[in-house]
């Protein structure tokens, strides 16, 4: 670490003539004499009370003067027992080192950037000191992952088409959804190429989203003013302690702005036509294709069989017979056991259902142009199910479907029989008596729709001619199994495609919660800010869909240390690479892949006098609904954790921060604050993952983040109180946070007005000449 000094001339009077206004402060003219530079370590260790340096010019050619530098002795350390000489070195040391290694560290290097650091020395109670070290990062991952996740969603949607494509035809109504499907997939897929290629070209340039950015439409998927802030807290008595927290603007879709509300209201408007289809899981979609691939390819093999049966029986070769017929039967039998799957019987009594739900209702207009009555209609190769009668007592029982099996089998086993009598025959030749024939007979239409025409005698016909109908009627058994199973799982694929595209909503809406979700407080209630936290409660509900693995990094390559996205949309794993040393720490269990799931919570505080103005004469509700739950929700997950790690329940006041929290949200309190401190005290408790946001993450977080930076320097590390607002004006005045501003808007004041800070809770108000 260096420091850099120059040395002004006096200040130069102005003319007597200039104007001014009263009261104004002339400015001083200076002009630069030489500089100098020295290393604070080198000071810190020296065993002379000061340092002389020369001052050069800045060609660094002549010397102009000459600085002495001095180690000022703080009042209070010489009643340490170490001497100054060793003590204050050896806290420089541990603190440089510390953050040394960790930001030059492979991982370090792959996550964050653009790192701005400010370090500050507080007054302790015990006359001691304090070295706190801020560090403000942006990170590539703002735009890694919003493009891994652009790729997935375009894969996705891209394999959903071909699928679809690959289900042949289909009746009118059924048709008509597909396309539905394909178009809005389409739609999506166009959108989303050209977003991704817009986002590859800026990654190149930048890994920030200024806040004046965040209604760019190609960078709606972009976190807006995304940072890590870390602070390193040194005391004389430790080794240096962190504490970092997520800082990034409201995750809304501020390109189509929040006219209509936001998303949890837009949704709620679609929720009847979702209500109207059946929703599968995607394991369940995935298990029908798989059983329309195993039918489509055991059907011909058993329909050559069954030729193949017939073209023997024209050698009179019985053991041959016999042994197509056993080739036969183990087809039959592995083609019966794959459609006796209860996914297909419950796909069958949906189709059912909602046919008897739908009979009535008017037609749909599709995205093709054509019209059609909402009923899945007859059409070969999908056969419409509600043309046979069949009563509901069957329905229930799914008997309709057994009995389609159940024919398979049973025309197979008159096949068995009547090779069995040929064989039998061909060993004691001898016509067969009529009650035998009639015994045939009558097993055959018994059992088999098509019935079975048996000749008189077996001498006066051939095998193949008392064969063929047995194969007949089994082919048309097998065909109507076929058309029943083919019909459920196409439904199951296509009420799955349904509800994961065009049941969502519009494009806009989809693509408005894809944005959203990518992007994931200190909202206000007005009219936009209701919006963000609308489109923030659905961004954290699908958040919590999420997942996490953690693996061996292959190399310390940066780009073999940034993390992946996996999976689709509803169920994505995040895999975060480690350097080897790291991962051999890890429990046996997350080495071998175990998911880390998400339990994330939001709680939301408007602090300005548009909030005010919400609490006294508008509607909060919201907000009070959105903070109960996640109170519950952090009430449950710390239960579970106190069941899973018997250690938590020893935890000195976790309990008594969730009582407080609880009472602090049930007492609606106007501008309660509280309630967002105990959260975060909760948090850190459980080691959970801090993230502040406001509208641009620029000014109210700046507020939020330097205040819980002091609180926790006051309670963890007993900050003097009577430094503790001299601190908390400097971190605002001169810390990140201002860089923070400078980077997003051009200049260094926060964007409050006096009038506005006045309804601001008192410990949320910046410094004089900080804010304008």
């Amino acid at each position: 670490m260096t420091q850099q000094h120059s040395l002004p001339e006096e200040p130069q009077k102005e003319p007597s003539g200039t104007d001014s206004a009263p009261g104004t402060p002339k400015p001083a003219q200076r002009s630069f004499l030489g500089f100098t530079s020295f290393s604070i370590r080198n000071l810190l260790r020296s065993k002379e009370p000061h340092m002389s340096l020369s001052l050069r010019t800045v060609d660094g050619i002549n010397e102009v003067g000459e600085v002495k530098v001095s180690c000022l002795q703080m009042e209070g350390e010489s009643e340490d027992k170490t001497p100054p000489e060793h003590k204050c070195p050896a806290l420089c040391d541990c603190l440089h080192g510390s953050v040394h290694d960790r930001e030059n560290s492979p991982m370090m290097r792959a996550v964050l950037c653009a790192q701005v650091c400010k370090v500050y020395r507080f007054q302790m109670e015990d006359q001691r000191w304090l070295l706190v070290r801020e560090q403000m990062s942006e990170t590539p991952l703002s735009f890694s992952l919003p493009k891994q996740l652009l790729s997935m969603l375009m894969n996705e949607h891209t394999s959903r088409v071909q699928e679809l494509k690959k289900l042949g035809d289909l009746s009118p109504h059924w048709d008509g959804l597909r396309h539905d499907v394909i178009n809005h997939c389409n739609h999506l897929i166009g959108s989303y190429q050209e977003t991704l290629a817009k986002l590859d070209k800026l990654s190149v340039l930048s890994c920030f989203k200024s806040s004046t950015s965040k209604s760019d439409r190609h960078l709606q998927f972009v976190p807006t003013n995304l940072h890590s802030q870390r602070m390193e807290v040194t005391c004389p008595d430790s080794t240096g302690m962190w504490y970092d927290v997520i800082t990034f603007g409201a995750p809304a879709d501020h390109h189509q702005a929040f006219k209509h509300g936001g998303l949890k209201k837009l949704l709620s408007k679609h929720t009847n036509r979702r209500d109207s289809f059946v929703s599968y899981s995607q394991d369940e979609s995935s298990r029908a294709r798989d059983l329309l691939a195993s039918v489509a390819q055991l059907q011909p093999l058993v329909f050559g069989h069954a030729e193949e049966l017939l073209s023997v029986s024209l050698e009179l070769n019985t053991s041959r017979l016999l042994q197509v017929l056993d080739s036969l039967a183990q087809q039959t039998e592995q083609f019966v056991h794959t459609l006796k799957d209860e996914l297909v019987k419950s796909a069958l009594l949906a189709i059912h259902n909602q046919y008897s739900t739908q009979c009535s209702n008017s037609s749909h207009v599709h995205s093709n142009g054509l019209i059609c009555d909402n009923l899945p209609a007859n059409q070969e190769g999908q056969p419409s199910l509600h043309d046979v009668e069949y009563d509901e007592e069957e329905w229930a029982s799914l008997s309709v479907c057994d009995r389609a099996w159940a024919n398979v089998a049973k025309s197979l086993n008159c096949i068995i029989a009547m090779v069995d009598r040929i064989k039998e025959q061909e060993n004691r030749p001898q016509e067969l008596t009529s009650s035998e024939q009639q015994e045939v007979t009558g097993n055959t239409n018994s059992e088999n729709t098509g019935g079975i025409s048996a000749s008189a005698s077996s001498s006066a016909a051939s095998w193949q001619e008392q064969l063929l109908p047995l194969v007949v009627t089994f082919r048309d058994c097998v065909r109507e199994a076929m058309g029943k199973a083919r019909a459920a799982m196409t439904f199951v694929v296509l009420q799955g495609a349904v509800a994961s595209t065009v049941t969502q909503g519009p494009v806009q809406l989809v693509q408005r919660r894809h944005a959203v979700f990518s992007q994931a407080k200190l909202l206000v209630y007005k009219s936009d800010e209701v919006g963000m936290l609308e489109d923030m409660e659905v961004g954290v509900d699908d958040l919590g869909r999420v997942a996490f693995t953690v693996t061996e990094a292959k190399t310390e390559q940066l780009d073999d240390l940034l993390p992946t996205l996996h999976g689709t949309w509803g169920s994505l794993v995040v895999k975060v690479p480690l350097p080897p040393e790291m991962f051999a720490l890890l429990p046996q269990e997350l080495k071998e892949g175990s998911l880390i799931q998400i339990h994330p919570v939001l709680f939301n505080i408007g602090i300005n006098q548009q909030q005010s103005l919400a609490e006294r004469f508008g509607d909060s509700s919201l907000q009070e609904r959105l903070n109960q739950q996640s109170c519950e929700r952090l009430k449950a997950y710390c239960n579970t954790l106190r069941d899973r790690l018997p250690e938590m329940a020893g935890v000195q006041s976790l309990s008594d921060l969730l009582s407080s929290l609880d009472c602090s949200i049930d007492t609606r309190k106007r501008k309660n604050v509280k309630v967002l401190w105990i959260a975060a005290m909760v948090c850190r408790k459980v080691n959970g993952v801090r993230l502040t946001s406001c509208k641009s993450a620029k000014d109210r977080t700046a507020m939020s983040v330097t205040l819980e930076q002091c609180v926790l320097l006051r309670e963890r590390h007993t900050l003097s109180q009577q430094h503790f607002s001299t601190a908390l004006d400097c971190m605002r005045r001169e810390g990140c946070r201002m860089e923070n501003v400078q980077k997003n808007v051009g200049n260094r004041k926060f964007a409050f007005s006096s009038v506005q800070l006045l309804t601001f809770p008192k410990l949320y108000r910046p410094p004089d000449g900080s804010y304008g």
